[in-house]
């Protein structure tokens, strides 16, 4: 805030501005209203968090400098992103670093949970951690459509350069 007063602002980076498109698609209407994502924060932070590590897995498939960098710089501005959330919601400083301990966990863990379906192309893992982590336990009609999105949109990305993906994600349909 302090920084919009004095008329300072953070420099955009190639992982701040991916991570807002991340974020622009997790937010996308047809997720809720067409594929039974819930519209509760954990729901929206397992979408945010599905679609912040298909852009990490493209950038790291890489394996160059730069994109080893924005890679970093995409994760390190998700998990800013988490830290601001949890204190526009009133969280005090003393119960913000419990609490991002916390989601930091969730976060890996829900990584670990997604990464190695993503690389294997196993839907039916992929959409077995998300019926439990998305959904809740409770979607299991429409996880196997969020697993083929989440592995069409890793493919779709894949063919796109670098610079494509931190500009303009080639994520697969979301439409009904």
């Amino acid at each position: 805030m302090l920084k919009n007063l004095l008329g300072l602002r953070e420099k955009a980076t190639p992982g701040r501005e991916a991570y807002g498109l991340a974020v622009a698609r997790a937010r996308a209407r047809d997720f809720y209203v067409d594929h039974g994502v819930d519209d509760r924060i954990d729901a929206r932070f397992e979408l945010y968090t599905l679609h912040v590590l298909l852009l990490v897995l493209r950038l790291r498939d890489e394996d160059t400098a730069p994109a080893r960098d924005a890679a970093q710089d995409l994760f390190d501005t998700y998990v800013s992103a988490l830290d601001n959330a949890l204190r526009e919601l009133g969280v005090g400083d003393v119960a913000v670093s419990k609490k991002m301990r916390k989601l930091g966990e969730a976060l890996y863990g829900r990584m670990q949970a997604y990464e190695t379906p993503l690389r294997a192309g196993d839907a039916a893992g992929l959409a077995e951690a998300l019926e439990r982590n998305v959904y809740a336990g409770a979607g299991a009609d429409h996880a196997p459509w969020l697993a083929r999105y989440a592995l069409e949109s890793r493919q779709r990305l894949a063919a796109q350069s670098v610079e494509s993906c931190l500009k303009a994600p080639d994520w697969a349909g979301v439409s009904a």
